[in-house]
């Protein structure tokens, strides 16, 4: 399992959205005031099952990383970070042009 996949399954969205947002329970769904756009309606929709969440109003929707780089303006690494920071796990840096095949794949296509 890579890093970004074990942090993904360590943190529930509810609960990261939770600390932006206030949720309630509706059906199988936990709703909210969005936190992208105005209203008065919410219309803002966390799906604790597909760990997901969608906005009916303005269209924003994705995972748990997409909703902490919306929020905190921040990059997929740094979401990353913030992310395993918040659910105790940490991250194993790897250097470009480590050992690994991916990395010696990329050093090889980034001198051609």
């Amino acid at each position: 399992m890579s890093q970004v996949e074990e942090v993904r399954a360590a943190a529930d969205i509810v609960k990261i959205v939770g600390d932006y947002v206030q949720l309630r329970k509706s059906g199988a769904n936990m709703m909210g005031l969005c936190p992208f756009h105005q209203e008065k309606t919410p219309s803002f929709a966390v799906h604790p099952g597909k760990q997901i969440f969608h906005c009916f109003g303005c269209g924003a929707g994705g995972d748990v990383f997409k909703f902490v780089m919306m929020i905190d303006s921040l990059t997929f690494p740094e979401a990353l970070e913030r992310l395993a920071d918040k659910v105790g796990i940490t991250l194993v840096r790897t250097a470009y042009g480590g050992d690994d095949s991916k990395s010696k794949e990329r050093t090889a296509l980034y001198k051609i």
